[in-house]
């Protein structure tokens, strides 16, 4: 490392760690926290950036400088030795260049959340406020350390990108938001994310084969009406009510998984039209004789309450049970899918197909398969959201036509398949919950939402897609 690279990093974690302390100053004088505090904890901050600045930062690029001298020696001295004063003169001359080049996805993700930050500042009243800057700062730092530490990460990036994120915006929210960090809140965002939890599971299995599922939104919306609708019907038993949507779902799962599979070039369009279809026919069949249309009223069963609603128990305790049939699942799958015949099969299948036709390995049956436990799951949730509303409702769907995609994309997943699993999609469904979480509790409406999963997405599929697929590993 040149004098002027050593001088530039030790003056640099200097100004970084005056910002850091300086926004703790300021937030802790809006805040009105005493004096001595605030000189106590000012100094504290500066002392420990300064030295996890110089451990992280300037240690590992001397560890880096000996490893290239080290690797120098062991290669033929050159025959003339340049002018020490022209050598230098060029490494300083093409230092900034080449900092600036390292640190491109650092600077990128610091444009990113000023522009945000801008944009909430734009479109919330109220949103410009210390403990706001103080908040965005700490992401940006956050955000900083992972993108630094992600070289020395050789495994599982998606993994570990998905849980900084997730980390950053919990700490952020716990910052900006009053009762972020509350049982009842987090007892919501829980409830919440196992719904989208149990949508994303099919999808998962069908992205891991290379395919895509549309039908499920259509297929939860069915459920929810369609159950609804049978519990109107005198003598016919709940439970039976629940089986018979729970094995009508898996049958259109079949039906999908068999029309895409022989239609491959076009199995993103089966899915989405037998979606259509199932959704037009369920409201055809139960709005016969009423005046409702997409909507059907009935009285839901208690048991069924209990599962999905936010004051459920489970034994007594205030955990609704959703969230541990999610949590079981979500444990059981993991485990199935990483020691079992089949899920290695589905791996396989989903990393190339012409050695999975070699080793024997049927495309049909997985494919058909995965579908039809896409379309159980999917009648599962809905059958459960009937359970969080109390009321049928065809749209009750729609927001997991992408919503599903999004989590699978932000755990990592490959869309290629062969690649990723439900773990990492568990990661997603958290990381898309919180945000959600936080957007709400600052009043952003709708829209900006959307704008904002965009902005979340789009760099997180270019990290992913940096590396390459599988089938080009081997």
């Amino acid at each position: 490392m040149t004098r002027s690279a050593h001088l530039f990093y030790k003056w640099l974690g200097l100004v970084f760690a005056i910002m850091v302390a300086g926004a703790g100053t300021i937030l802790g004088v809006v805040e009105e926290v005493p004096l001595q505090h605030v000189i106590f904890f000012t100094a504290a901050t500066v002392a420990l950036v300064l030295w996890g600045w110089h451990h992280f930062s300037i240690r590992w690029i001397y560890r880096q400088d000996e490893i290239g001298l080290e690797s120098a020696r062991g290669q033929e001295a050159p025959a003339e030795e340049p002018d020490r004063q022209q050598e230098e003169a060029n490494e300083e001359g093409g230092f900034f260049r080449d900092l600036l080049y390292r640190f491109r996805a650092i600077l990128i993700g610091v444009a990113l959340v000023i522009a945000l930050f801008l944009i909430l500042t734009a479109t919330v009243d109220g949103f410009f406020t210390a403990r706001n800057v103080f908040a965005s700062i700490i992401l940006v730092i956050l955000l900083g350390l992972a993108v630094a530490l992600n070289r020395y990460v050789t495994s599982n990036k998606s993994a570990y990108i998905g849980v900084t994120v997730l980390i950053g915006l919990f700490v952020v929210g716990s910052l900006v938001l009053d009762g972020f960090f509350s049982a009842i809140n987090l007892k919501s965002m829980l409830v919440f994310a196992a719904f989208l939890g149990l949508a994303c599971l099919g999808q998962t299995l069908v992205v891991l084969l290379g395919g895509l599922d549309l039908s499920i939104p259509f297929i939860i919306g069915s459920a929810n009406i369609a159950l609804a609708y049978l519990f109107g019907i005198e003598g016919l038993p709940n439970w039976l009510a629940v089986l018979i949507i729970l094995g009508l779902g898996a049958c259109i799962g079949a039906v999908t998984g068999f029309l895409s599979f022989r239609l491959q070039g076009q199995a993103l369009i089966v899915s989405l039209g037998v979606g259509f279809a199932v959704a037009g026919g369920t409201q055809i069949v139960t709005s016969i004789g009423t005046r409702y249309a997409g909507n059907v009223h009935g009285a839901v069963p208690g048991w069924l309450t209990n599962i999905a609603a936010m004051n459920g128990e489970t034994f007594g305790l205030k955990i609704p049970p959703v969230i541990l049939i999610w949590i079981v699942v979500a444990v059981l799958l993991i485990i199935a899918m990483r020691n079992t015949v089949y899920g290695r099969n589905l791996y396989a299948l989903g990393g190339s197909r012409t050695a999975a036709r070699r080793l024997s390995i049927s495309e049909r049956k997985y494919w058909v398969g995965v579908y039809t436990i896409s379309g159980f799951i999917a009648a599962m949730t809905g059958s459960l959201l009937l359970g969080w509303s109390g009321s049928g409702f065809i749209g009750v769907g729609n927001p997991y036509l992408f919503t599903t995609l999004a989590a699978v994309v932000i755990g990592g997943t490959s869309l290629l398949g062969g690649w990723g699993g439900y773990g990492f999609t568990v990661i997603g469904v958290l990381v898309l919950q919180v945000l959600t979480s936080f957007l709400v509790g600052v009043g952003l409406n709708y829209e900006g939402q959307q704008f904002v999963f965009g902005l979340l997405i789009i760099p997180l599929v270019a990290l992913y897609a940096r590396s390459p697929h599988i089938r080009n590993q081997i």
